[in-house]
Parts: structure tokens; C-alpha cells; sequence
């Protein structure tokens, strides 16, 4: 399989051969497998601590009996673990603690921050991987992907010969190969309406191009999406037809790696 190699200026140079995983069968089963898979690996633990709610002396030791020095009977109180508040000789002021029902108590049922982790087979795992980088060169699939996309005016994937340093010289070329699809390159990141943004959530961004490059290249760009080929995780790529561009150093890497 073949595609066209651009210069740094974004002139086509040459044809270039594609690595052998870029002409795998797409399976998308597989590849949503791996996406669930990897979810757990990169899931932070998350639990309340151990002692929360416990930090306080209320033992439960409050007896029942008739006549006996530290007693619950007749005062009409619920059998919850107790701390002493103070005491006049044989009167005690108690209030609940320790259980969940209380004030301050112990959550009833805390998570624990304990995860199973997913497992998935070795030759499953490179045909996930496979699919995801062959449905970068597939325009059925990134047409399927961006909704807002009628065509696109280049041949799949993209491969560049290096990268400018300099963003405007690197947005510039973009805009030179991508023509139409330029919109969709850049990450673009707005205030998110509603109640989501006092949650945690303020911002919505589209994922923006993918560009993928040698572990020795050291490129930096704020609107674009820049990793090298050995960082690469499933979440980058899925779901199936991400617009990618790769630089030809990522390329021989890649097939070595295969």
C-alpha cells in the first residue's frame, strides 16, 4: 500500500510504502475491546481514607441492664455505638458516632478505590492496534467518524517528510494540504452552557489532528494533538477514522514495532 510523501513547504515529493499495518482488516469489536481494556489501566484510584469517620473513641459498650453504672435502659435511645460528651457520677450525655447513620459517621458503603484490571490477549491486542491505525488511512472511516465531512481532498494517511518548527509555518502547511478539512484541525475549546460547568466539566473541546512522530523528533504545537509513535494509546484512537498525519520517522518506527 502506498500513499504521498509532502515536503515541509506541503508539495508532493514522492510515493512512499506504508508499513504492512496500515492494510490490516479494520475490526472494530476488537478494537473496542482494547479501548474498555485500556479504560481500567489508566482509571485513577479513587475511595475515601480507610479511618474517615472512625476517628473518635465510641466503643458500642452501652449495656442494658437494670441499675448498672453505664446504662442505655429506661432512657428511651436507640442502641448505636455512643461517644461520651461528659458525665455527672452515673448521668452520661451521649451522642451516636462510628456507624453510618450518625452524624459524622462512616460512609455506609465507601468505595473502595480497588479495580479489577481487564485483561486481553497478545495477538488481540496488535490487531485492536492494527484496525486503529488502518482506519487512519481509510476514508470510509473517518467519513463515518466526522459527521460534518462530505469528502476528503487527499489521499490517506498523510505523511510528511519532517515538520517546520514554528506554529504559523505548521498551521500554514495544514491549511495547504487539508484545504477544506482545515476546520477540523485545529482543537478548538469553548465554555460548555449549563450546570456542567460548576461540576468539574467548564470546558468542551474537539480532539483536533492527531500528529504522530518519531520518538527523537521534538515538535510543539498548542492546537494540534502531538504524539510520538510509542505513546500512543487506544483512546487517541478511537473511535476508528481519527484524521492522523504522520512523519516518516514514525513510519519506519512503526515498522519495526510490527
Amino acid at each position: 500500500m502506498k500513499t504521498k510523501l509532502y515536503d515541509f513547504k506541503g508539495d508532493q515529493k514522492s510515493d512512499i510504502e506504508l508499513p504492512p499495518v496500515f492494510s490490516a482488516q479494520i475490526r472494530e469489536d476488537i478494537a473496542l475491546k482494547y479501548f474498555e481494556v485500556e479504560k481500567y489501566k489508566i482509571k485513577q484510584p479513587y475511595s475515601s481514607n480507610p479511618e474517615s469517620g472512625k476517628r473518635h473513641s465510641a466503643s458500642g459498650r452501652i449495656r442494658h441492664i437494670r441499675h448498672k453504672w453505664r446504662t442505655a435502659y429506661g432512657k428511651g435511645i436507640s442502641r448505636v455505638p455512643r461517644k461520651t460528651m461528659w458525665r455527672r457520677g452515673t448521668q452520661f450525655m451521649w451522642i451516636g458516632a462510628e456507624v453510618a447513620n450518625t452524624r459524622g459517621g462512616r460512609r455506609a458503603h465507601p468505595p473502595r478505590g480497588i479495580y479489577s484490571p481487564r485483561k486481553m490477549n497478545k495477538k488481540e491486542s496488535k490487531i485492536a492496534f492494527a484496525s486503529a491505525f488502518a482506519a487512519t488511512a481509510s476514508k470510509e472511516a473517518v467519513l463515518k467518524r466526522y459527521a460534518s465531512l462530505s469528502k476528503i481532498p487527499v489521499l490517506l494517511p498523510i505523511v510528511l517528510e519532517s515538520l517546520p518548527n514554528k506554529t504559523k509555518e505548521i498551521h500554514f502547511l495544514l491549511k495547504k494540504i487539508f484545504g477544506e478539512s482545515y476546520r477540523l484541525i485545529e482543537k478548538n475549546r469553548v465554555v460548555r452552557p449549563g450546570r456542567g460547568k460548576s461540576r468539574g466539566r467548564r470546558y468542551k473541546s474537539n480532539a483536533g489532528l492527531l500528529v504522530i512522530t518519531g520518538k527523537d523528533e521534538k515538535i510543539k504545537c498548542s492546537t494540534l494533538d502531538i504524539k510520538s509513535a510509542n505513546e500512543i494509546k487506544m483512546a487517541d484512537l478511537y473511535p476508528l477514522g481519527r484524521l492522523a498525519l504522520y512523519t516518516k520517522k514514525s513510519l519506519e518506527e512503526l515498522k519495526n514495532a510490527a
